[in-house]
């Protein structure tokens, strides 16, 4: 068996310092470890685990995922729509849950056979976890190598693998809404350009703006090419995911996730995982016209929905319905000012900008870009305050 302290320092000595998954019986140990020595984020499901390690990375951390196999299929789309073209690299750990002559139940037959096939198929290099901490620690250079060369490695765990770690006691992480406003008069229904360009006038040299996938990235991307702005061309649901990691790798930034209601839908066990970990320096958008405007004008059900409850039932410390473009500009200010996880929901008319262009810059442009100016504006000050 290999030791999972050995490992997990070994992982420390590289720089691995922020973990995030979901559990899995044979990856307990690392879980457990990552718990108890350094910075772990259960997330709700696999995809939102890659996808908040992403967000860390963008701020500088060396980012691991863990997860069972059958869960891989649920980290595909971010895999393939947001690590690959952003070149945003993480190592992952994948457990061999149904291995061929190994008895397990009879879910994990088919993902068993599969799960290194869908590796490559992915394009991400991968190796099977030796139980040898000699050769263990070879691979673990070889991994540290390819994500220094911003591609993504993965190991496969099988059973029996690691040792045990014990998990110490966890302490709880309570949040709770503080204020809630529901929708006290009729809204402005402003189109989502115009939306855009208030949240756009509102940012300043601290702020970095995450637009989810389609419209919303392409319109904000025409209104200002920013170097603190990043589109998400895929990947969809996945932006509050990549925000919550972002904010909490850079605790002294603000962060606005500028979401949308189908985005939302997809992924709602997100908002729970946000909550729960409550960065204040977290401002989430939600931009409702009811409809997926990117493919056609398709109604979402979200008209179904009380996103407002919601939020705050998640734990988002602040969860308001706002009804103006000036109402949408105060409460940024407002949370500028006093600095609780924010929901601000905003409903907005269908009309999107005629002829609208698409990003020219490539999204692993966009992710170097956006680094680069993170770097840039870093004040070591600003870590010694706390």
């Amino acid at each position: 068996m290999l030791s999972t302290k050995a490992l997990g320092e070994e992982l420390k000595n590289l720089g691995f310092t922020f973990y995030s998954g979901v559990p899995c019986s044979f990856l307990k140990s690392l879980i457990n470890y990552a718990i108890n020595e350094l910075e772990y984020v259960a997330a709700t499901n696999e995809g939102d685990a890659v996808a908040i390690a992403s967000g860390a990375y963008l701020g500088g951390k060396k980012s691991v995922v863990l997860m069972q196999n059958s869960g891989l299929s649920n980290a595909v789309s971010p895999l393939v729509s947001l690590n690959h073209p952003f070149r945003i690299p993480i190592l992952g750990f994948v457990s061999l849950r149904g291995e061929p002559r190994i008895s397990d139940e009879p879910q994990h037959e088919l993902m068993g056979t599969i799960t290194t096939h869908m590796l490559e198929l992915m394009k991400i290099e991968w190796e099977y976890l030796s139980d040898n901490i000699r050769e263990a620690r070879e691979q673990l250079h070889r991994a540290n190598e390819a994500i220094h060369n911003q591609c993504s490695f993965f190991f496969v765990v099988k059973k029996g693998t690691l040792d045990n770690e014990i998990l110490r006691n966890q302490s709880g992480t309570t949040s709770r809404n503080v204020e809630k406003r529901q929708k006290l008069h009729p809204d402005e229904n402003p189109s989502r350009y115009e939306a855009l360009t208030a949240i756009h006038a509102m940012r300043d040299e601290h702020t970095i703006q995450l637009a989810t996938t389609g419209i919303t990235g392409r319109e904000l991307y025409q209104i200002e090419d920013a170097e603190c702005n990043l589109y998400m061309v895929g990947s969809m649901g996945c932006v509050g995911s990549l925000g919550l990691g972002l904010a909490m790798s850079q605790p002294h930034k603000n962060i606005v996730v500028i979401d949308g209601d189908g985005s939302v839908l997809l992924r709602m066990g997100s908002l729970a995982t946000n909550g729960y970990y409550h960065p204040a320096n977290m401002l989430h958008i939600l931009l409702d016209n009811h409809a997926h405007d990117s493919t056609g004008g398709q109604k979402t059900v979200s008209d179904n929905m009380d996103f407002i409850n919601i939020a705050a039932s998640c734990g988002y410390a602040r969860s308001i319905h706002v009804h103006t473009l000036q109402e949408l500009k105060e409460q940024i200010l407002a949370w500028k000012t006093e600095k609780k996880l924010t929901f601000l929901y905003l409903p907005i008319s269908r009309k999107s900008s005629e002829q609208i262009g698409r990003p020219i810059i490539k999204p692993y442009e966009v992710k170097e870009r956006l680094r680069h100016y993170l770097q840039k504006n870093f004040d070591p000050f600003e870590c010694d305050s706390d």
